[in-house]
Parts: C-alpha cells; structure tokens; sequence
C-alpha cells in the first residue's frame, strides 16, 4: 500500500515513514476511549488513515511493540470516523507477564473492550480488518498466515465512506516506538455467513 495517500488524524510529534514502514513514537497521556465505565473520554492518539467507499475489503498490517514498557503502551489496527465513533485492535502492555490481546468498539460516544491475556513475551502482531458493508471483523496472527477470530462487530455509522489505518498511543507517563510494516488491502477474507439463515420478517 502507498503510506502517501494516508492521511494524520492528530500528527504525532516524532515519527518517521521508510521503506514500507511507518514508525510512530508516542507521548504520554495518549488514548482512544470513550465514557463506558471509567466515565472519562480520551481523545488525542495519533491516527493515520486511508479513505474508501469499498463495501468488502480486508486489511492486514504488522506491528512490532517491542519498545512498550508502561500499562496501557498500545499500537494496533484502526477504523476512526470521529471521536464517538471508533474500532481498533491492539495488544495493550500490562507487565513483565502478561499483556491485553484485545480490541475496543465505540458508538455513539461509549467504548466497550474485550480482552484476553496472552504472554508479556510477545512483541510482534498481525491485524486483519475486515468490512462486509457497516459490519466488520478484527483477526490477530502471530506469524501473519493463520488469522484468529477477534471480534465480530457492527459500527452504526460504518455504512458509507469510512477511514481506516493504524494508531498508537501511551496512556500513561510513558513513550514507545511503534513500528508498523507489510499493509496490505485484499478482497475481503472474511467469507459471507452460510449458516443459520435470517429470520423472516
């Protein structure tokens, strides 16, 4: 993918686009959430995106968080309309055992997050985002060939033109570079439901 026809939603302050690779360094104090249970809203990662009307599509990319140090340090896949409505994918740094594989989907202004625990040791992740019209599907990889189930969700204003991309941040009083590689865009990957048939109206 031609990083040159992304565009920063919030600049970060120091990164760097090379070879296929876009490294973002983080400030402290930086998130993506939404009011739901914490009751606070964060709104100031920076977020670098592409823009398509594409109904079906898949995008993978790669994200090495070597360098996270701090609980919360997160770097991960995002699909970012406006600060109310929002999906992203991430591994979130908890300790030195154990960190968040996980992803947060925010409509109408209230986040949700769902989380599981996977070893501190892992420093390397494949994202795959898929969109089948206003519903979308988020998969991880640790090798980029085999891709697990995320999360399947529905973004009430996903339905028409939409940006998608990546994003990294630090909530807390920390700083980390994010190194992200392989973007790819496809033919969406994740196949049309054939089984249990909608119900009749």
């Amino acid at each position: 993918m031609n990083t040159q026809n992304f565009k920063w939603t919030r600049q970060p302050k120091d990164f760097k686009i090379t070879d296929g690779k876009v490294y973002i360094t983080t400030l402290p104090h930086t998130d993506l959430w939404q009011k739901t249970y914490y009751h606070f809203r964060n709104d100031n990662a920076p977020v670098f995106q592409i823009e398509t009307n594409e109904k079906f599509f898949s995008f993978i990319v790669k994200t090495d968080f070597s360098g996270s140090q701090q609980r919360f340090d997160q770097c991960g896949v995002v699909l970012y309309l406006d600060s109310d409505n929002w999906i992203k994918g991430s591994v979130e740094y908890e300790n030195d055992e154990f960190q968040h594989l996980g992803s947060v989907v925010t409509n109408h202004g209230y986040s949700d997050w769902a989380t599981t625990e996977i070893p501190a040791s892992v420093k390397v992740m494949w994202y795959r985002l898929s969109r089948r019209e206003d519903d979308y599907c988020i998969e991880c990889s640790e090798d980029g060939k085999r891709f697990r189930q995320m999360r399947v969700c529905h973004l009430h204003e996903g339905g028409g033109k939409i940006r998608f991309g990546i994003y990294a941040c630090s909530p807390e009083e920390s700083s980390f570079t994010a190194v992200f590689s392989d973007m790819q865009l496809s033919e969406c990957a994740w196949q049309a439901h054939d089984g249990q048939q909608p119900d009749e109206e």
